[in-house]
């Protein structure tokens, strides 16, 4: 019974090995760029001469893992340069933006209860037009700035003088009441979201005042276009129309109100 067990042991071992493949593949390190390379050795340990369509080929030119490697060592040369240029392009962009030009100031604190920003910057240009002087105003106030700047200030002066150069900025943040009026409510640009504009300077030097323009009859479609184009992105418009503290500039807001933008 004995001799019996131990032919059958010897059986099943001389299948297992007639049914083995002539050739195992085992991983080696290659070179200096650490890319693997599949070889084979035979059931003597020696190398074997990789076949036609074994993993060593395709591991040296038609797939595999050097194949997936390839695009990743060519992409970090294409990424540093990217950051570069990403980095040049974010120099002196506020907001997020790159077309809001300026510089953090962070919380502005008011003399007057009410008075205030929490994140204020402070802009010098947007869109490519120049402020004629630096405004303090929160984000919104100048995201708001931008969108009417491009929609309509740009394109209402685009056929004046080579276009709009710059804004005439009359006031922007401010920590006072409304009109500076004593005991009326703080004014809107005590809290960094209002900006007054006088005037719109032309890249042929010429300036138009909006206490000239406004009813010239060069100008006057043009100005009623501008004014028109701040209700929506503004929540208070106010114009030469509106009253006398407003005949010489357009004064906008970005206070919101549940019937919509008040323009005047």
């Amino acid at each position: 019974m004995r001799m019996m067990l131990i032919g059958m042991i010897v059986g099943w071992a001389g299948m297992a090995l007639a049914d083995a493949p002539n050739t195992s593949q085992r991983p080696v390190q290659r070179g200096g760029n650490a890319v693997v390379q599949l070889i084979e050795l035979d059931r003597s340990g020696a190398l074997a001469q990789p076949r036609p369509g074994t993993a060593a080929e395709r591991a040296e030119g038609r797939g595999g893992l050097f194949s997936s490697l390839r695009p990743l060592f060519r992409s970090r040369t294409a990424e540093k340069k990217g950051r570069k240029q990403r980095k040049l392009r974010q120099k002196g962009a506020v907001c997020g933006d790159m077309a809001i030009q300026g510089e953090q100031v962070g919380r502005v604190k008011g003399k007057l209860n009410g008075c205030g920003v929490e994140q204020a910057v402070r802009v010098r240009a947007i869109s490519g037009v120049a402020l004629s002087q630096r405004a303090v105003m929160d984000c919104r106030t100048a995201g708001a700035l931008k969108t009417w700047l491009e929609a309509s200030a740009k394109p209402a002066m685009a056929r004046n003088g080579g276009g709009l150069k710059s804004l005439r900025i009359a006031a922007h943040y401010a920590c006072r009441t409304r009109n500076s009026r004593k005991g009326a409510r703080i004014s809107e640009h005590g809290k960094g979201r209002a900006i007054d504009i006088s005037g719109f300077r032309l890249h042929s030097g010429k300036e138009i005042s909006v206490l000239q323009g406004w009813n010239a009859p060069m100008t006057r479609k043009a100005m009623r276009r501008i004014h028109k184009g701040a209700c929506g992105p503004f929540g208070t418009v106010l114009g030469p129309n509106a009253d006398k503290y407003h005949r010489d500039h357009f004064h906008f807001d970005t206070a919101r109100y549940r019937s919509g933008s008040y323009c005047r």
